[in-house]
């Protein structure tokens, strides 16, 4: 390999590298839907609050349940996690199960909840 090669990869990798950590997680719920994106891979994924049944907080080991960060899927479903060990698991209506990390796990999770009651019972919001 040639001097410019090394250099160049080099400068490739910081820049993956640079990339790769200001990813962040970003969770969102609106009137009709909980939005899960990766901001910097542009990826989001949308699922209807009405596809919601429940949602609870978990603790979670991201190496042993899922191998790391990002977007994984596991033995205990799709899982969205950006750093932590905190989460909520959203079993949706037709048996699936995601994962989204939180560093207010437990807001989420009850926002979730009262969402999934309302849509299923057909109430309307409080506010």
């Amino acid at each position: 390999m040639s001097d410019g090669s090394i250099i160049g990869w080099t400068v490739f990798l910081w820049i993956i590298y640079l990339r790769l950590i200001t990813v962040r997680l970003f969770t969102e719920v609106r009137d009709t839907e909980l939005i899960v994106s990766l901001r910097g891979f542009w990826i989001a994924r949308h699922i209807p609050l009405s596809d919601i049944r429940s949602a609870e907080t978990i603790t979670y080991d991201p190496e042993r349940d899922y191998g790391g960060y990002g977007i994984r899927t596991g033995r205990f479903g799709k899982a969205y996690i950006a750093n932590g060990q905190r989460g909520v698991r959203i079993k949706l209506a037709k048996g699936g199960t995601v994962i989204v990390g939180s560093q207010r796990a437990d807001e989420l999770a009850r926002i979730l909840s009262d969402a999934a009651i309302r849509t299923q019972t057909g109430a309307k919001p409080t506010s």
